[in-house]
């Protein structure tokens, strides 16, 4: 156990250096969403180019890996949502909220740095599969869905499905990662090799990546917290945090996923709870601090439970 615990614990050390750098004033606030833009629209956008198109798929198919994952997910969210709605008596757009945060995990910012160290570039092969889709049909399902509730509960109609694929369709063609996936693809359907100064410059801004994206996200948790909603809160973040990672792991054992294919959908659904959920809560105006304090609970409690992970996982490969 020690040696999972300090291949993990660093990646939570870097978000905590980064959430005690703005808490003591020693950066401002500014400072984290710069580092978050760089790592958002620079970093990340060329790690995932270069593993794409250096990447050696070996015969292995996305669909089998986008089935397992949104198996997963699909259980989790649905757990969620009645949890929140018929436990809690909770209305639907709390239902849907409480879905999207407990089965919505922070695969760039955390599961990215996570996977890279513990199953290497196989795994980070795997995850860039999973984010080609994922933002994508993450979004657009939470976007209908709360759609669909607020019609419901207040009558109020923002555009309908075809206004809201719309808004999403041209925030996807302007997405850095959606870029650094397709120029990607591009170098490796074609064959194209980097040249060496090339290589160079894209292998210095892929290792930022990692570390800047940690303590951007270390930083950017000043502004959650934890506050109202927490009974609700903690058990969503039981469901983010224990039934996503154990159903995804059933549904790759199901599809027949590799060991180093299944290590990163499972450690990456491990992961705290994503930001997107408070973006969506921010959007429709509900439920922020039902997904502040998912966040800031899963984030807490991460340490532990990635690390209980990665022991199960080593031990069932």
């Amino acid at each position: 156990m020690t040696a999972t615990l300090l291949n993990v614990l660093p990646v939570f050390l870097l978000i905590f250096i980064g959430w005690l750098a703005v808490r003591t004033g020693l950066l401002g606030d500014g400072v984290g969403e710069a580092l978050g833009e760089f790592v958002f629209r620079i970093a990340v956008p060329v790690l995932l180019f270069r593993t794409i198109a250096e990447a050696e798929f070996h015969g292995q198919s996305p669909f089998r890996l986008w089935i397992a994952y949104f198996g997963g997910v699909a259980v989790t969210w649905a757990a969620g949502h009645l949890l929140a709605t018929r436990l809690f008596r909770r209305d639907l757009r709390i239902g849907v909220l409480a879905g999207v945060s407990s089965a919505f995990a922070n695969n760039v910012f955390i599961g990215l740095p996570l996977v890279g160290r513990m199953v290497g570039d196989d795994g980070i092969v795997a995850l860039s599969i999973l984010l080609a889709v994922h933002l994508p049909v993450m979004m657009i399902a939470g976007t209908l869905l709360m759609e669909r509730a607020e019609r419901r509960e207040t009558g109020v109609d923002r555009g309908g499905v075809i206004s809201v694929l719309g808004q999403v369709g041209r925030n996807l063609l302007h997405n850095p990662l959606v870029i650094g996936l397709a120029a990607g693809a591009v170098f490796h359907l074609g064959g194209v090799a980097m040249p060496a100064t090339m290589k160079t410059v894209v292998d210095q801004i892929a290792a930022t990546a990692g570390p800047a994206a940690l303590i951007s996200l270390g930083m950017a948790l000043k502004k959650y917290g934890v506050s109202g909603n927490l009974g609700l809160s903690a058990s969503i973040s039981v469901l983010k945090l224990v039934l996503l990672p154990a159903s995804v792991y059933a549904a790759s054992r199901l599809v027949g996923l590799t060991p180093e294919w299944t290590a990163a959908m499972v450690l990456t659904s491990a992961v705290p709870t994503g930001i997107n959920a408070w973006l969506i809560a921010n959007r429709f105006g509900v439920g922020h601090s039902l997904a502040a304090s998912t966040i800031t609970m899963t984030t807490a409690a991460g340490v532990l439970t990635v690390t209980l992970w990665s022991l199960l996982l080593g031990g069932a490969q």
